[in-house]
């Protein structure tokens, strides 16, 4: 047993971490600035009723018998809390490495790639639960299936020998992982260029002890393929999806004369499915139980969550947070109804900047004449950044390309700016991701129409 503190344990993947430890014999208590705003958020009540004790950003005074500090890259060394574990001598390691501990005690299959992770992570966990592995889980989003039971949802401990982990690339932490599987669902540009991003895919690759799986319908991730037949993705696979239907209720589909169902929405769907249909299947899962299983997913936080429909308006939820997710996610939305009003919140100068000119392309191929696209103020975090653009900017920059585009500021006014417009059949998608308080917001943008 061991003692950790977790500064922003709040965070997805640094509550994921804590609520995994304290559910196997540790101590586990941590601070998180969300504290300071919402004393009382429903995320701090959730880690306490995991034993894990909670204190608000600057006012945890960390114990001597601490055996470890854990923090994200978002932390920096002028947290208080930092600066008290230097003082007492206390390690500070990284979530990442905590992960890769972790990691070290299981069986592990490793969910990469720059899309679609969290929603793969989940269907895996589904499938292996559903067929009786008993497997745990870490990863960057909530199950629907565990929430039900007041839970954070994104972490699970179970008896069985597999252990299914998100891994992220954004901060370059891939590489420290070295599971028995990997998976490489699809490499596009999100925080980092093309060259760097291959460079860390490729060593992840290189360190996977038994089976990588790669999705050979994205370009950039099929050079990484070893030739296994249980990768995915083209015609020339055996794990090729065929006749997708996509209705309200999920989406339909069929792989060696097989057929699956799953309840979610959005084509991309299919393909984080079946990718974890293959990792099934080489577990020696049979497909025909694979498929009894996906009809179970119950779906995860703020994935194409439809939050309800007004007068035949449907209001939905999504992480999107890239050019290639803002895509698939305005895409998905358009088939479900007929105008579309997509807001997004960027998720930091830095990140607006480096996607600008890919997310303007990508608007251009994407909206309708009749589509209206919302970009709110850039969610900060803290820390010191760079802050030489800013929404504004870069509305105007996509309104020269006619584009319905507008400036929503502040955020919380969304609703009202569009009120007056919607009509029945309109579909409003709200996107955004790091920033904690987005579910909220659109539980209350939702209230408000």
């Amino acid at each position: 047993m061991n003692k950790y503190f977790f500064i922003g344990v709040a965070g997805v993947g640094m509550s994921a971490i804590a609520q995994y430890l304290a559910n196997t014999g540790n101590i586990v208590y941590g601070s998180d600035r969300l504290f300071v705003t919402e004393p009382n958020h429903k995320v701090r009540q959730q880690l306490e009723a995991e034993n894990i004790k909670t204190f608000v950003q600057g006012e945890a005074k960390i114990e001597i018998d601490t055996d470890f500090v854990v923090v994200s890259t978002a932390i920096e060394p002028t947290v208080p809390e930092y600066k008290q574990a230097l003082d007492l001598n206390i390690p500070v390691i990284h979530r990442s490495e905590m992960l890769k501990k972790i990691t070290q005690s299981k069986k592990t299959i490793a969910i990469a790639g720059t899309s679609g992770k969290s929603s793969t992570t989940a269907i895996l966990y589904t499938i292996l639960h559903e067929n009786g592995f008993c497997p745990s889980m870490l990863n960057g989003s909530g199950l629907a299936s565990l929430q039900k039971n007041g839970k954070i949802g994104n972490a699970a401990v179970g008896k069985g020998d597999w252990l299914v982990i998100e891994a992220d690339e954004s901060d370059g932490t891939l590489v420290n992982y070295t599971p028995e599987i990997g998976l490489i669902l699809n490499i596009d540009r999100d925080h980092k260029e093309f060259e760097e991003l291959e460079k860390i895919f490729g060593q992840f690759a290189s360190q996977v002890t038994e089976q990588l799986i790669v999705n050979l319908a994205n370009e950039r991730s099929k050079k990484f393929s070893n030739g296994s037949k249980y990768d995915f993705g083209t015609t020339k696979t055996d794990f090729f999806a065929e006749n997708i239907s996509q209705k309200a209720e999920g989406l339909y589909f069929s792989i060696k004369n097989v057929d699956f169902f799953i309840p979610a929405i959005g084509l991309h769907n299919v393909e984080n499915a079946t990718s974890a249909i293959s990792i099934a299947n080489y577990l020696g899962i049979s497909l025909e139980d694979i498929a009894s299983a996906l009809k179970e997913y119950a779906g995860i936080d703020r994935r194409m969550q439809i939050l309800g429909s007004k007068n035949g308006i449907t209001f939905i939820d999504d992480y999107a947070h890239n050019p290639a997710k803002i895509e698939s996610a305005i895409k998905t939305a358009q088939v479900l109804g007929n105008r579309v009003f997509a807001f997004f919140q960027p998720h930091g100068f830095t990140p607006l900047k480096f996607m600008k000119d890919e997310l303007i392309e990508k608007l251009q191929n994407t909206m309708r004449a009749e589509d209206e696209f919302y970009l709110s103020e850039v969610f900060y975090a803290g820390g010191t950044v760079s802050k030489t653009i800013t929404s504004d900017d870069v509305v105007e920059e996509i309104k020269t390309k006619n584009i319905n585009a507008y400036l929503s500021q502040p955020r919380d006014n969304f609703a009202l700016q569009i009120k007056d417009k919607l009509q029945s059949g309109d579909i409003i998608l709200l996107m955004g991701a790091r920033d904690p308080s987005l579910g909220k917001f659109a539980e209350g943008q939702y209230l408000e129409l």
